[in-house]
């Protein structure tokens, strides 16, 4: 296998530098009138980091930043074991020609280097990785007005996603999509995602999108009110990119539009509840040291991890029809999430960009564009099971907060979706269900 390196920033397609205070210039989202929330607690809007990434605080150079993701993510190589992607890399399927994007607030402007010393230490190849930051320039996490705690979080956010896409498509490029306003709660950061997004569309960049964010639909204006922000996930869908999202850190609840504290009832989270994207949930790989499974997978629990896995039927959006086969499972006219799951025990800001790299490899077995792959995930491979690489997961529950969750039980479920995959039997018979 040969592994190229190309890295740079760019802005709108030309190099820049990183300045502070600059004008951004970003397109506001109108939100129509009309409350969809209980009143807010007071406090700060705030975005559910996990421990790994708010682990980064402080760390400011690329040494301090790479000793940040050995103590999260040193078995990340043998996930790739356990997920059987080494069995397509032997194949030549490593992810090449493929371009993954993960979209985050403010980025990490060393994230090249800090990738790149990571992979040496642990047996990895160089990456190839550019930042582009298509919704303004994005400030330093030290500037005047600029929280710098959550800041520094988001770039933690940013290296353990590019981390995460890297060990499971080591051959993949690697957009990292910054924007200059941190992602809360409600419609704050993002009309900035969105344009990003757009960007990436409009100028043919990238074939998956994986995006380790959400806001709880309670803290819009309206639940009518976060579909303003459906037409750059429209448009990326019809030009054939693949979004996935992370199903949210809180169980089968939510966090407040302004915290702390989560609601006291069931909710959902966008964009995990939009059925324009395919939704990860978060399970527990139990491995020996050579990266074998000891013990089938099991749900991201609150007795385990401190937090459950977010799963959950949408407010917003109805049913899909692809979902009509399980809708006496799901008892509801209403989307649901997860779609699918993988390994989320530093939350399923991990799982998203995990099974991004899976479909990393699979845009190279396919030679192009995979698009919407859950008509294809619901009608063709979920009710294959193993046959087309779907590994059920039938243990868990993600109850918190005193809120009743939903339980994993075989097939399919609305704590784990589909379960989660064996890649090196999934990504095949992905792209045969795609044609």
């Amino acid at each position: 296998m040969t592994f190229r390196v190309r890295a740079g920033v760019r802005r709108l397609g030309r190099p820049i530098t990183l300045l502070a205070g600059a004008a951004l210039a970003v397109t506001a989202v109108a939100a129509p009138a009309g409350a969809a929330t209980t009143a807010p607690k007071p406090g700060a809007s705030l975005h559910h980091f996990s421990a790994a990434a708010k682990s980064f605080v402080g760390a400011r150079t690329v040494a301090d930043r790479v000793a940040k993701l050995d103590a999260a993510m040193s078995t990340l190589p043998k996930e790739s074991v356990a997920y059987n992607a080494t069995k397509l890399w032997n194949q030549g399927i490593t992810g090449a020609g493929a371009t993954i994007t993960t979209l985050v607030s403010f980025g990490d402007d060393q994230v090249k280097q800090v990738l790149d010393q990571y992979s040496q230490s642990h047996g990895l190849p160089p990456a190839n990785v550019e930042v582009l930051q298509p919704s303004g320039s994005v400030p330093a996490c030290t500037d005047p007005g600029v929280d710098t705690a959550t800041c520094e979080s988001w770039g933690g956010e940013t290296d353990l996603d590019v981390t995460m896409m890297h060990a499971m498509a080591p051959n993949a490029k690697i957009i990292v999509a910054a924007t200059p306003v941190a992602e809360t709660q409600g419609f704050t950061g993002l009309p900035e995602m969105m344009n990003a997004v757009d960007y990436l569309t409009k100028h043919k960049l990238t074939d998956v999108i994986s995006m380790s964010f959400g806001t709880t639909e309670e803290n819009f204006p309206s639940f009518q009110s976060i579909k303003t922000l459906d037409p750059a996930l429209e448009r990326a869908s019809k030009a054939g990119i693949t979004m996935v999202a992370s199903s949210g850190d809180d169980g089968p609840t939510g966090g407040f539009l302004q915290g702390p504290g989560n609601y006291p009832y069931r909710v959902a989270s966008w964009p995990a509840s939009d059925p324009r994207v395919t939704t990860l949930g978060g399970t527990q790989l139990h491995l020996d040291a050579t990266g074998a499974r000891t013990k089938p997978d099991d749900l991201v629990n609150v007795a385990d991890n401190g937090f459950g896995e977010g799963a959950g039927l949408s407010k917003t959006y109805a049913r899909p029809s692809w979902q009509d086969g399980v809708k006496k499972i799901t008892g509801s006219k209403m989307r649901s999430f997860p779609d699918i799951s993988m390994e989320g025990v530093h939350g399923t800001s991990q799982s998203a960009p995990l099974f991004a790299g899976v479909l990393a490899l699979a845009v190279q077995a396919n030679h192009g564009k995979l698009g919407q792959i859950n008509p294809a995930l619901y009608t063709k491979l979920g009710p294959k099971g193993a046959k087309a690489g779907i590994v059920d997961v039938v243990t868990g529950d993600n109850s918190q907060d005193g809120v009743e969750g939903f339980t994993a039980a075989p097939g399919f479920d609305l704590a784990s979706g589909w379960g989660t995959v064996d890649a090196s039997v999934f990504v095949p018979a992905l792209v045969k269900a795609l044609r």
